[in-house]
C-alpha cells in the first residue's frame, strides 16, 4: 500500500495525516503550541520546539497510531506559515526566533525606506507585489540593522518550511510561491533572486535554492531517521507556505477559484489568468509553472477569537468554551444588536496595509453582553474579509468559486456571517482538516501517482452555505459604517503610536 505523509505547522497548531493512494485518511495527529508575542506588533514561534519538535512528535503519533511500515510512506511534504524569517548558521541551527508573517510588522520603518528608495511602481513591475509586513526583504534587512551580532553568524536566512526541509534532508530549499513573499529580492521576469533594486539587504548565497513546489529536493537522512522514525531515503519535497497546501486540499484548481481559510488569519488565494499586481493585493506564482496566485489575509482572526476567549472567557473549560461562545453568540440577532468591531488588533494586511491600525469595538452601551461582542467580534472578521471581496470585485476579478477550509467552519455563526457580509456561497468538502491533507496530495502528485486534478476525487463536495438575501441590507450598511469607522480613526491611529 503506498501511502503520503503531509504535515503543516501552523500558527498555534501542528497537524499530521497519513494517507493511501485513493485520499482515504489512516491516521493523524495534532499538537499545540503558541504563538510568542514579546512586545506589541511582533510575533514569533521557536523553530526548534514549534516547527521541528512538532514535526517528531506527530510524525512518531502517527507511526504508531496507524502501525505502517516506515517504508512505506512514499513521499513526506511538510508546509508551514509564513512567510517567515529564520536566520541559522552553517548547520541549520537557528540563531533567533523565527520571525512570522504579516502579523508582524517589526520592520515597518524598513518597509518606508525601501519603497521609497525603490519606488512603489518599481516594486510592482518588478516584483508583483507592495513592501508590506509580508515582505521578508524589510525583515532582513531589519535584522541586519538591529540584530548585527546575528547577522554576522547568520549562513542561511530561511522560511518555516525551509527550516523542516533541511531537518530532514540537509538541502537549503525554497518553492517560488513562498519565495516570491521575499520582495524585494525576487524577480518575476527572472523567476528567481535577484540584488538589482535591493543591494544591501542580504547576498543572494544566503538564500536558499529556488524548485518548484512538487520538486524532490532530497531524501530522509540518517540523523533525521533517527528522530522521526521515518525511513532514510524517503523522498521529500520542497513544500510550501500552509495557505498554499489549504487551497490545493479543497479542490482550488482554476480560475476564478478562490480558497477562504479560517485559521489564526483569514486568508484567501484566488488563481487567475494572468498576474494580478494591485498594491492592496499580493502576488505569487503558483505552485505548478505557468500559473499564477492573487492572495489577501487579515491579520488577525482566529488569534481574534483566541484572545477573546483568554480575555473574557477564562473560566469556562479551554476545550468547551469556543462551543459555548458560539452558542452565546448565535443568540444574539444578526447585527450584534448594534456593536461593529474593526478587527485591527495587530495592524492589518489587506487590503489596507496598515501596521498602525487598532482593535475598534463600536457601539456599546450597558445593555449590551459577552454574547453581543462575540458575535461582533465574528461579524468584524467577516466584514474585514468582505473588504478583501470588494478589492477583487473593483478590479474586475471577482472570485466565481468560495472554497471554504479551516476549523472556523464548525463555527456556524462565524460561517453563516461571513456567507451574508461577503453575499457568496461557500462551497464545503468532506475533508476539512486542510494543509496537511494537501500536503499528503502533494506528495502524491510529485511522485506522479495522481494529476492535481485528481483532487476533486480524493476530496468529495460535501455541500454549501448560502447567504441569507433577507440580511444583504443590514450587512450592506455595517460594512459602510465599517469603513467610514476606520476613515476617521485611522489618523489616530497612528498618532497612539508616536
Amino acid at each position: 500500500m503506498k501511502t503520503y505523509l503531509g504535515v503543516d505547522i501552523g500558527t498555534f497548531e501542528t497537524k499530521g495525516v497519513l494517507v493511501d493512494e485513493t485520499g482515504n485518511i489512516i491516521a493523524s495527529a495534532a499538537r499545540k503550541h503558541k504563538m510568542l508575542v514579546p512586545q506589541a506588533g511582533w510575533a514569533e514561534h521557536n523553530p526548534d520546539e514549534d516547527w521541528w519538535g512538532d514535526f517528531v512528535y506527530v510524525t512518531k503519533a502517527i507511526l504508531a497510531q496507524s502501525s505502517v511500515d516506515a517504508a512505506d510512506i512514499k513521499a513526506v511534504t511538510t508546509s508551514a506559515i509564513g512567510p517567515c524569517m529564520l536566520p541559522v548558521d552553517e548547520d541549520g541551527n537557528a540563531l533567533m526566533n523565527g520571525v512570522l508573517y504579516g502579523v508582524d510588522n517589526r520592520a515597518a520603518k524598513e518597509v518606508d525606506d525601501l519603497t521609497a528608495r525603490i519606488g512603489e511602481d518599481v516594486l510592482m513591475r518588478e516584483c508583483g507585489n507592495a513592501l508590506t509586513s509580508q515582505s521578508v526583504g524589510p525583515k532582513i534587512l531589519w535584522l541586519k540593522r538591529n540584530r548585527p551580532e546575528i547577522f554576522a553568524k547568520t549562513a542561511k536566512i530561511l522560511s518555516s518550511t525551509s527550516f523542516l526541509v533541511h531537518k530532514l534532508t540537509g538541502k537549503w530549499a525554497i518553492d517560488h510561491y513562498t519565495a516570491a513573499n521575499f520582495s524585494p529580492l525576487y524577480r518575476l521576469d527572472e523567476g528567481g533572486w535577484s540584488t538589482a533594486l535591493a543591494d544591501d539587504i542580504v547576498p543572494l548565497d544566503m538564500l536558499p535554492d529556488i524548485y518548484w513546489t512538487t520538486d524532490i529536493v532530497g531524501g530522509i537522512t540518517a540523523k533525521a531517521s533517527s528522530e522521526t522514525g521515518l525511513a532514510v531515503g524517503t523522498p521529500v519535497t520542497c513544500g510550501t507556505i500552509d495557505a498554499a497546501s489549504e487551497a490545493i486540499s479543497v479542490g482550488v484548481m482554476k480560475h476564478g477559484d478562490m480558497m477562504l481559510m479560517y485559521g489564526s488569519t483569514i486568508f484567501t488565494i484566488m488563481l487567475s489568468g494572468k498576474r494580478i499586481t494591485d498594491p492592496r493585493l499580493w502576488y505569487a506564482p503558483w505552485l505548478f509553472e505557468g500559473q499564477h496566485a492573487s492572495m489577501a489575509g487579515l491579520a488577525t482572526s482566529g488569534t481574534l477569537t483566541h484572545w477573546f476567549r483568554d480575555q473574557f472567557a477564562a473560566e469556562l473549560d479551554p476545550e468547551k468554551a469556543f462551543a459555548t461562545l458560539a452558542s452565546e453568540a448565535a443568540s444574539s440577532p444578526p447585527g450584534a444588536n448594534g456593536l461593529v468591531l474593526l478587527p485591527y488588533f495587530s495592524g492589518e494586511r489587506t487590503p489596507i496595509h496598515d501596521p498602525h491600525a487598532k482593535g475598534v469595538l463600536f457601539g456599546l452601551n450597558l445593555t449590551h453582553t459577552r454574547a453581543d461582542m462575540f458575535r461582533a467580534f465574528l461579524e468584524g472578521i467577516a466584514l474585514g474579509t468582505n473588504d478583501v471581496v470588494q478589492t477583487y470585485r473593483d478590479i474586475g476579478e471577482p472570485p466565481k468559486a468560495l472554497y471554504a477550509v479551516g476549523g472556523g467552519i464548525k463555527n456556524k455563526v462565524w460561517a453563516q456571517a461571513m456567507s451574508d457580509a461577503c453575499a457568496l456561497p461557500q462551497i464545503l468538502k468532506q475533508h476539512t482538516i486542510g494543509a496537511s491533507y494537501g500536503n499528503a496530495f502533494l506528495g502524491a502528485v510529485a511522485l506522479g501517482d495522481v494529476t492535481p486534478n485528481q483532487i476533486d476525487e480524493w476530496n468529495k463536495l460535501s455541500g454549501e452555505i448560502t447567504p441569507n438575501a433577507d440580511l444583504a441590507d443590514l450587512y450592506a450598511k455595517r460594512f459602510g459604517i465599517f469603513k467610514r469607522l476606520y476613515d476617521s480613526t485611522k489618523d489616530l491611529m497612528a498618532e497612539l503610536d508616536e
